[in-house]
């Protein structure tokens, strides 16, 4: 159900409340009347304090459901907020236009390489040793040419380096 009609429903729920609340209120006062009239002279009578205490605190609890029906009355349903961050990650996503390689003069070993990387984002130079069973001589000579080209950069972690895509 939409948030509209839930708002709408409870608005009616507590106008219906409102109106039982003073039909009651207005009973107890009735019998109150009948039974300590004669008995306080004059003075008011304590069930009339508790009586209207009672009646403050239902009326303020129903005007929190009344606030709570108008805030959903008028907020925006569940989907347009969706289609709205929907369409803001997609102009997002178009301002980050993605890199094209150019892969026409490269080596087969040096394609097979770029092609992992380009999956993985960034990769252990080791890693790439252990997938492509290549020597590690071999694997420094071709992220060297790639580096070279301009498709990937090599940074030092630790003992090792991590293969990264240039976007």
């Amino acid at each position: 159900m939409e948030n509209k009609y839930v708002g709408y429903l409870l608005l009616g729920i507590s106008i219906f409340v409102i109106f039982l609340l003073f039909l009651f209120n207005s009973t107890l006062k009735e019998i109150i009347g009948a039974s300590c009239g004669e008995v306080h002279e004059g003075e008011l009578c304590p069930m009339n304090q508790n009586v209207d205490q009672q009646t403050y605190i239902a009326l303020g609890v129903t005007g929190l459901l009344i606030i709570v029906s108008i805030v959903l009355i008028f907020s925006k349903p569940q989907k347009e907020v969706q289609k709205e961050i929907i369409v803001q990650t997609k102009t997002i996503e178009k301002k980050t236009p993605k890199k094209i390689f150019d892969t026409t003069d490269l080596k087969p070993e040096e394609k097979q390489v770029l092609e992992l990387i380009k999956d993985n984002k960034a990769i252990f130079q080791a890693d790439l040793i252990e997938k492509t069973g290549f020597g590690k001589a071999k694997m420094t000579r071709i992220i060297d040419r790639l580096e070279g080209k301009n498709f990937v950069e090599r940074k030092r972690r630790g003992m090792t380096n991590v293969v990264v895509l240039k976007e």
